[in-house]
């Protein structure tokens, strides 16, 4: 589940930003004001934003960053002055003052390309199994047989016609061989 953690040196800085983001429909976790509690946060959640301060008394924002696991955004909130050493391209970076409005739409464009980013990787297609492989193989060399094709030119047929009627490749396959072996 996506989480938003508030890490700030002054509890009540995190406090306000915590109760802001809830106030405006996020889930905050907890706040923190040290970074060894954010990590030790994060690695509890599976994944999410951090929402932190340029130093903590224990570490600097570019530690904290390297310490947090995989799967965890950074929101960096600093004065200019700090944000110009903020090399890293991976974390965002919000000037101080914040101002609310700038606040909530730079947690929403994050949270937006969180999930961007998750529904593609859940759209990767897998690699085909060898008896796939072979299948659509089959299904080609009777389609170049039975229709003088190239190989080429079956391929693409059997890429149209499952596109046109919303099954796989693999399926499409299956149907060319039993319409040609029946």
């Amino acid at each position: 589940m996506f989480s938003v953690i508030v890490g700030f040196p002054k509890i009540e800085d995190a406090n306000n930003i915590k109760n802001l983001l809830i106030r405006n429909g996020y889930s905050a976790s907890e706040s923190c004001s040290l970074g060894s509690q954010v990590i030790s946060l994060a690695n509890d959640l599976d994944e999410g934003i951090v929402i932190c301060g340029y130093r903590f008394s224990d570490m600097h924002f570019s530690e904290l960053n390297n310490y947090l696991p995989k799967g965890f955004e950074m929101l960096l909130v600093a004065s200019p002055e700090k944000l110009e050493y903020c090399q890293d391209n991976n974390i965002v970076c919000l000037q101080m003052p914040i101002k609310t409005h700038d606040l909530l739409n730079t947690v929403q464009m994050m949270s937006y390309q969180y999930q961007r980013r998750k529904k593609k990787d859940k759209e990767k297609p897998k690699a085909r199994s060898e008896e796939e492989k072979e299948l659509i193989r089959k299904a080609k060399l009777v389609l170049m047989d039975r229709n003088n094709m190239t190989e080429e030119e079956a391929h693409r047929y059997l890429q149209k016609t499952s596109m046109d009627s919303g099954t796989n490749l693999v399926e499409m396959s299956e149907m060319v061989l039993k319409m040609f072996y029946q």
